[in-house]
């Protein structure tokens, strides 16, 4: 795992910073900018930030088990996030809450999350396929440092600084090949160094990692890659179940795959293993997957 004095665990401590939100009254935070490089504000930290909002009006004797977020507008980088909790219901077994995300007066994202009290039960799982250890993967920007100046700029910029997520991909040619092939993709994810031993931030980091990689995996099937000029993606809605507990800052398995495409959508699904084999977790995701062309004036 990464130093505590690498720069590594300097952009996990910057994602940290971003999940530990501001009180501004009850049911109300402040969530502050991250900085991911991006036009608009990542996905992945709005659902973080809007999960640790919830979590911090619910007993910690609670875990989440769900969420289901919707993205409504293009967050501002620029501008922090205010996190506005509605206290849906507080049962005998479950907690509900709605969040609503708002920037500009607006809301950018809403999101209702799920808590359940630990309770034993039937138990079942489908396997883990089998794929390479981590270990026998090299890092992404070891594949790419060679071929740096071939990419476009954005790409290398994507790839050549620092992230708070170690990621380690199975099959490296779905970035190095335009060829049409299964929709479906292994990666390992893990904290890019050590966390809390707070289970809600372990949540909030997972739901973070969670929408890297996902939607892109429906461009497999037609060669293409999110840097692409003609390609327009962007998440819609995003799903996430929280099945067992585990830890964000060991490696888990995220398995992949894109069953549809239509409309201009694409359509993912996730499942994520802890590295004994326990599923940990299971995300869908349905996002703007648009192709531009010189024609076409998109709304």
């Amino acid at each position: 795992m990464s130093t505590a004095d690498g720069a590594p665990q300097a952009a996990l401590n910057a994602l940290l910073a971003t999940l530990d939100l501001e009180p501004l009254e009850d049911n109300l935070f402040r969530g502050a900018r991250g900085n991911e490089g991006w036009q608009r504000v990542f996905g992945g930290q709005v659902l973080g930030q809007a999960l640790m909002a919830a979590a911090r009006t619910v007993d910690p004797s609670r875990p989440v088990h769900s969420l289901h977020g919707y993205f409504l507008l293009a967050g501002d980088p620029s501008r922090p996030i205010v996190y506005d909790v509605e206290r849906i219901r507080d049962g005998g077994s479950f907690t509900t809450r709605r969040v609503k995300a708002i920037q500009h007066g607006r809301p950018i994202f809403s999101m209702s999350s799920s808590f359940h009290k630990s309770e034993p039960g039937f138990e079942h799982q489908s396997p883990m396929p089998e794929v390479p250890p981590p270990e026998d993967l090299p890092n992404p920007k070891d594949i790419i440092g060679g071929l740096m100046e071939a990419l476009p700029a954005s790409m290398r910029s994507y790839w050549s600084r620092e992230r708070p997520i170690d990621m380690r991909v199975v099959d490296v040619s779905r970035y190095l090949t335009r060829d049409k092939k299964t929709p479906l993709q292994h990666i390992w994810i893990r904290a890019n160094g050590r966390l809390p031993d707070d289970p809600a931030v372990h949540q909030a980091v997972l739901a973070y990692a969670s929408d890297f990689t996902l939607l892109d995996t429906a461009l497999i099937a037609h060669g293409k890659l999110l840097f692409d000029a003609d390609v327009q993606l962007a998440s819609l809605d995003h799903a996430l179940w929280y099945h067992r507990p585990f830890r964000a800052d060991e490696w888990l398995l995220y398995v992949q795959d894109s069953p549809n495409a239509y409309g201009a959508r694409g359509f993912c699904r996730g499942s994520i293993f802890a590295r004994d084999g326990t599923l940990i977790a299971s995300v869908v995701q349905e996002g703007l997957m648009r192709q531009r062309l010189s024609d076409f004036v998109p709304n």
